[in-house]
């Protein structure tokens, strides 16, 4: 079998013991048998075969390639996935990328079935590259030309996390310029240069920390976090149900006349940006200096017509 077919079959089975936990040997049988047919259609050559041997190496090929051990359970009579929440996160993401990756595949031409946004690329060509430094705190070099400035400058970063906001990655790292530590699009950094100087990665920070209270990518440095209460009509209100804006949210009514939601967050620009975005769908309760604000914006913009 060829390694697609191989990984092809993982996959299927992460995919069932995350749909259904303590799934038994003959359910997994069964799931990849009804998904052979898929399967072909991705490779015509492609030969899943399943035995109750194949499950325990497919097992510890799946710990070894992934990352995520399954065990059976005698009291629940069935195999599980057993993972934190950190790892939670990353193995949906990991099977979102797969789904995307097969349906991208099942055409050469996929003009008349999937519109794709035209952008450019998001610089993930080395994400790998960042973490390896990250994680052996090496000190990397690169060019980087701010969205602002036509003048691309040269940089030499210590290197300390990697953060995803709007479909762009961040590396997070101090700036040997002036010491500050400061976030570089991934999509705006290019010639990265891994040195063997290492680093100290300072004790005080900690990326979960830092952006526990903060929508996006602006650091709030010494501010506060604020009680915020914004009030959504009942369309809107669906949306941000099923796609809340932060992990704080907490939701204060839900009714027929409005959804009302309190976050726990710095007032940043960002939060700034995405609040205004929701236009008139939106009014802010509180506090006052954020009130002040989007209403002072929405005047700006008003008066532009």
């Amino acid at each position: 079998m060829s390694k697609r077919g191989y990984i092809s079959r993982y996959l299927l089975i992460l995919k069932k013991l995350k749909a259904k936990p303590f799934s038994t040997y003959e359910e997994l049988q069964g799931y990849i048998d009804n998904q052979f047919d898929y399967q072909q259609m991705l490779d015509d050559t492609l030969n899943i075969g399943f035995s109750k041997r194949t499950l325990q190496r497919d097992i510890r090929e799946i710990s070894n390639i992934f990352g995520i051990d399954i065990e059976y359970s005698k009291s629940e009579k069935g195999y599980f996935i057993n993972q934190s929440e950190t790892e939670n996160m990353n193995f949906q993401r990991m099977i979102e990328a797969f789904d995307m990756f097969n349906s991208l595949n099942l055409t050469q031409d996929l003009t008349p079935f999937i519109h794709l946004e035209k952008r450019k690329p998001q610089g993930t060509e080395n994400l790998y590259g960042l973490l390896h430094a990250i994680k052996n705190k090496f000190q990397i070099k690169f060019s980087y030309q701010k969205f602002w400035e036509d003048e691309i400058s040269k940089r030499t970063v210590e290197p300390y996390a990697l953060k995803e906001f709007k479909n762009r990655w961040y590396i997070m790292a101090k700036d040997s310029k002036d010491n500050s530590i400061k976030s570089f699009a991934l999509d705006r950094l290019s010639n990265l240069e891994i040195s063997n100087k290492t680093f100290l990665h300072p004790d005080t920070y900690n990326i979960e920390q830092s952006y526990r209270y903060c929508f996006g990518i602006i650091s709030p440095n010494d501010e506060e976090p604020q009680d915020i209460i914004l009030s959504f009509d009942p369309f809107q209100g669906k949306y941000i149900k099923t796609l809340p804006l932060h992990d704080t949210q907490q939701i204060l009514v839900d009714n027929e006349d409005e959804v009302q939601i309190k976050l726990k967050l710095c007032v940043t620009h960002d939060l700034i940006m995405e609040l205004l975005s929701f236009g008139d769908n939106m009014k802010v309760l509180k506090p006052d200096t954020l009130i002040t604000e989007i209403k002072t914006a929405h005047e700006k913009a008003y008066k532009q017509y």
